[in-house]
């Protein structure tokens, strides 16, 4: 790590993994603890993730306010303990969040290479209402500092409608590696895998970020492209919390018969998991702070507080937490966590 060609990545994204898109550690104070950021990592290790998207969503975008300035120290210690704990016969793929208009794009893109990063995830939203042309060409630039995944964030939180056409033209850029598919909208989700399936490029591997269709993405044959096209893996902020349990439910994705009904049954149990980690009910307001919630309470992070103290649990969230902790249990890796945090916290 990272890969030695874009070969390589190119074949660990196509092979599908579990990248969760990683929490910032903050005690009650919110001061940034390396301590439970170092174990945060561990546990997404040893669980079996394929890859972890840092400075991303769920980092936390505040991490790049000059009061807090976290995105270069949070993006340096992340790659650096991913790889002191990280068997080295292991492909892992590090995905830096790059976001901003050109200039702080190239810097986000630059930094993240020169500290080892194998992919960044393009955020477009700080490009507001830009044609396409304007956005092809700027993902163009950034993807000649480092290979790109695309992304497709909901307009709930900050993204927009990109239709095919745009997805389209993206498919053509030669850096790209990947596609991160979240609109929640399956119109949407639509357009770009077919618009990938007629560029012919079979080295773009999607990924699923619909955090509220997981299951029903990961099964799905697409009906474009021969064989059908298929979302390979995710990028979630979903996998942040029961990530073992993800890596165990990708698996049997690829090697378990099951009915239909039993899929969408399973599909159902964990997209009522993220309604209340998520917060949907409240237009997302307390999605970082739910999955700080879960976290917190099995001591892999010391508090559940975000950088913008306005940021918390919605009203009636936590009581929902409660309700799904205890309804759906094997979405989460509560006891597996209490087996080995004691040792992931230590130095």
């Amino acid at each position: 790590m990272p890969f030695d060609t874009v070969s390589a990545l190119r074949r660990h994204l196509g092979d599908g993994q579990v990248i969760p898109a990683m929490p910032l550690a903050l005690d009650g104070e919110r001061h940034w603890s390396e301590r439970h950021q170092r174990a945060l990592i561990r546990y997404y290790l040893e669980a079996g993730a394929g890859g972890l998207a840092v400075a991303v969503h769920t980092t936390q975008f505040e991490i790049r306010s000059p009061e807090h300035g976290l995105f270069e120290p949070v993006l340096r210690f992340s790659a650096e303990a991913a790889r002191r704990h990280l068997d080295p016969a292991r492909s892992f793929a590090l995905i830096a969040g790059v976001c901003g208009k050109t200039a702080q794009a190239i810097d986000e893109a630059t930094l993240a290479r020169d500290l080892g990063y194998d992919a960044a995830l393009l955020s477009l939203t700080a490009l507001g209402g830009a044609m396409d042309a304007e956005l092809i060409a700027h993902c163009r630039r950034i993807g000649e500092i480092l290979p790109l995944v695309g992304f497709y964030l909901q307009p709930a939180i900050g993204g927009r409608r990109y239709g095919f056409d745009f997805w389209r033209a993206f498919a053509e850029i030669e850096s790209v590696v990947a596609i991160k598919i979240a609109p929640f909208d399956r119109y949407a989700t639509l357009d770009v895998v077919r618009a990938v399936a007629e560029s012919g490029r079979q080295d773009i591997a999607l990924y699923t970020g619909n955090d509220d269709h997981i299951i029903g993405d990961l099964i799905t044959p697409f009906p474009w492209g021969d064989p059908p096209r298929r979302i390979v893996g995710g990028l979630l902020g979903q996998w942040a919390v029961g990530t073992r349990r993800a890596v165990a439910l990708l698996e049997s994705i690829r090697t378990e018969e099951r009915s239909a009904a039993e899929w969408s049954a399973l599909d159902a149990s964990l997209t009522d998991v993220n309604a209340a980690l998520f917060d949907p009910a409240h237009r997302f307001a307390g999605c970082i702070a739910g999955i700080q919630e879960v976290l917190r309470r099995d001591a892999l992070v010391p508090s559940r507080a975000c950088l913008d103290p306005d940021e918390d649990l919605s009203p009636g969230q936590a009581a929902e937490i409660d309700r799904v902790l205890a309804a759906h249990p094997a979405w989460f890796d509560r006891a597996y966590i209490a087996e080995n945090l004691a040792r992931w916290l230590a130095d």
